[in-house]
């Protein structure tokens, strides 16, 4: 039996309404999603654009209520600590991540599975002070060498799920592809499979890195922070975010100034690798022969 003209005319009517007011909805959930960043940085801009400064990144600090000096010891004590943890964390969460979503269709790899969200879902001063009673008490030293350590427990489980889950959205047809022709398996996961997923294991890499630069808490457990200018891994280090920290919780008004400077210093810097990192990598999704 059909249903009458006016009958289907109004279902019509009905579905489509209700499709553009979903449409709506999502939509002004999408924006409301953008509009704390676009304050966040509207914000930060505002307050730190004045501080900024050539001798604010070429300078070290200053004794405590002098005017002036920089934060030139703390963008290389980030930078170095940050570089050790994607050294250390990037070839485990990537392999990880690999055999999770090549290998892991089994009870071990649901348990290693399980074990890798739970550890995304620690908290990361937690991790801080985990690494403090396992190499800071033990050495009697706030090292550089544990910060980074910190930094890498963070960062791992993040890209190990994010490769995971990069590596099952390539078709399975470019597996069997690979595998008809002859390819081993082994072969088939590094020639076919991680190509084609690597601008999204990249893009999982950036968001990592990301979370683990501003990252203060884990610091204060195991750099500590340096008042002076160091690049030794096995003493105590400066960092951005343990700088940023310290200085706005301090009673000095130009702290208050450096801290914010410094946060946009650190927005900009994330900025300009993700987008360096994009343009070098972001679009390049072959198949190696």
């Amino acid at each position: 039996m059909s249903l009458q003209p006016s009958v289907a005319d109004s279902l019509y009517r009905r579905r489509v309404a209700t499709e553009r007011i979903m449409t709506g909805v999502m939509m002004l959930a999408a924006v409301l999603a953008v509009i704390p960043l676009i304050l966040i940085v509207f914000y930060v801009v505002r307050e730190g654009a004045g501080g900024l400064s050539l001798d604010l990144i070429t300078q070290d600090p200053n004794r405590a209520g002098r005017p002036g000096g920089g934060v030139r010891s703390a963008l290389v004590g980030s930078g170095i600590m940050v570089g050790i943890a994607l050294a250390m964390g990037v070839p485990i969460a990537v392999g990880c991540g690999i055999y999770l979503a090549e290998f892991g269709q089994n009870r071990f790899g649901t348990v290693i599975r399980f074990l890798v969200d739970v550890l995304a879902g620690i908290p990361s001063i937690t991790v801080g002070l985990f690494v403090y009673g396992l190499m800071v008490l033990p050495q009697r030293q706030f090292t550089a060498l544990a910060g980074s350590v910190a930094l890498a427990m963070i960062f791992l489980p993040i890209v190990a799920r994010i490769t995971e889950e990069m590596l099952l959205l390539v078709p399975r047809s470019l597996r069997e592809a690979a595998l008809a022709l002859g390819a081993p398996r082994w072969r088939t996961v590094v020639k076919v499979v991680l190509p084609t997923a690597f601008p999204g294991i990249i893009t999982g890499i950036m968001l990592a890195l990301s979370r683990i630069a501003g990252e203060a808490a884990p610091l204060l457990f195991t750099s500590l922070g340096n008042q002076f200018y160091s690049t030794d891994l096995l003493g105590p280090m400066d960092a951005l975010p343990l700088r940023i920290f310290n200085y706005a919780t301090g009673p000095y008004e130009y702290w208050h100034e450096q801290a914010w400077a410094m946060s946009l210093i650190l927005i900009g810097l994330i900025l300009i690798v993700s987008l360096t990192v994009r343009a070098l990598f972001g679009t390049r999704v072959t198949v190696k022969q």
